[in-house]
């Protein structure tokens, strides 16, 4: 059952096979349903940047802060793979701390 403070109106409409599966598979309301759906999104989306962070980590031996304060980028002439990897690595921390904070404002759904 839901326990929201504050509920927002949205009209969606879905294929009737989305009826189907919420009535006698989930066993759950659409909204219900919603919020369950964008919070394991959320939790998808952590584990993916989590993944890329330990990736590059493990990829030049050192954390984020580190590649910055060594500016590995320009010790590499600025070679493509470095540099991407320096922006996809800094999306990635920042994913992380924002979806984690959006998160715990949503730990009362969960």
């Amino acid at each position: 059952m839901l326990s929201c403070d504050k509920i927002m109106p949205v009209s969606v409409k879905l294929p009737s096979e989305f009826q189907y599966i919420y009535q006698n598979l989930l066993k759950i309301e659409p909204e219900e349903g919603t919020i369950q759906l964008v919070i394991n999104e959320l939790r998808r989306r952590l584990a993916e940047y989590k993944l890329m962070d330990k990736t590059f980590h493990k990829r030049y031996k050192m954390d984020f802060d580190e590649i910055k304060m060594k500016q590995v980028v320009k010790e590499a002439d600025h070679s493509f793979r470095v540099e991407e990897d320096y922006c996809d690595w800094e999306l990635a921390l920042d994913g992380i701390k924002t979806i984690t904070k959006e998160l715990n404002k949503l730990a009362k759904y969960s």
